[in-house]
């Protein structure tokens, strides 16, 4: 079955928050770059988050509004709004809160959730974009909110849970969207990741984005010499683009999700025209 696609518009704009996830090395950031350039041409208010990363979304995107969230600082500021500042300042002076921030089983990723909350009903933009975690992280942050309502029955820890689990439930407010490379290892754990989000979290699934991939018509090998390096150079590419195009086809079989193709940006490093130029092929100017 040939994989569905999806009108990047219509995407963009059904729901006001869009976690990005998948397999370490995928191009979660790459993608969150391309996503957010894509939705500030149609006009939208654009919120880009990074959870605990390099700050390479402020240099792929100079113009665009960036947040590096933390477990730490989102803890102290929840810490602050609860009129706890003498015990936040103390905690963040010694060192302590970043050890109560990542040793209390729960509470880092609910604080990131009730941050990300806050900023979706704060009415200022149309779309938050989370350069979320990896594959298995992301569900560990995404079942938080269902174990913490368990583990804590009532106070304000509980409700911050409740409030959390009301946004990812509801496909108006939040929608993950996977990311894979058009290769066996990532497209399986892409695939076990949207089973586990929608059977354990309740999560609505967006688009799977398959980023870098090497898409086009045959090149005409034979017009080169035998051996020639121009030969072999577009050998090489005829085969990985016919192994590219039926991987994609092979994960539209396996996930009934439609899906964004990226193509493959050649060089060692992402700069903001390549962003542009994939922006592009989502949403052409």
């Amino acid at each position: 079955m040939p994989p569905k696609r999806v009108d990047p518009l219509q995407f963009l704009t059904s729901s006001t928050v869009a976690i990005v996830a998948g397999k370490g090395g995928v191009g979660k950031t790459t993608v969150t770059a391309v996503l957010a350039r894509a939705a500030i041409r149609r006009g939208l208010r654009v919120l880009v988050i990074e959870l605990d990363g390099k700050p390479a979304l402020s240099r792929l995107l100079p113009d665009v509004e960036v947040l590096q969230l933390s477990a730490t600082a989102a803890l102290a500021e929840y810490l602050d709004t609860h009129g706890l500042s003498l015990v936040t300042k103390r905690l963040v002076s010694s060192g302590i809160i970043d050890v109560v921030a990542t040793a209390s089983p729960g509470i880092d990723d609910i604080v990131v959730l009730g941050k990300i909350r806050q900023l979706e009903q704060s009415g200022r933009y149309d779309l938050v974009l989370v350069d979320g975690p990896a594959a298995g992280h992301a569900i560990t942050l995404l079942m938080s909110a269902k174990s913490m309502r368990t583990t804590m029955r009532s106070g304000p820890i509980n409700a911050q849970a409740a409030d959390a689990a009301a946004m990812l439930a509801d496909p108006t407010r939040c929608q993950v969207i996977l990311v894979t490379l058009p290769e066996t290892t990532p497209m399986n754990e892409a695939v076990e990741t949207a089973f586990a989000l929608e059977d354990r979290v309740g999560v609505h699934l967006g688009p799977i984005v398959v980023n870098g991939v090497d898409a086009g018509p045959a090149l005409p090998a034979d017009a080169a010499p035998v051996g020639s390096p121009l030969r072999v150079a577009a050998e090489f590419r005829n085969t990985r683009r016919l192994l590219h195009e039926a991987a994609c086809r092979d994960l539209g079989d396996m996930l009934a999700l439609p899906q964004i193709v990226l193509s493959h940006v050649p060089g060692a490093r992402l700069d903001t025209a390549s962003v542009e130029a994939l922006a592009d092929e989502l949403d052409p100017r």
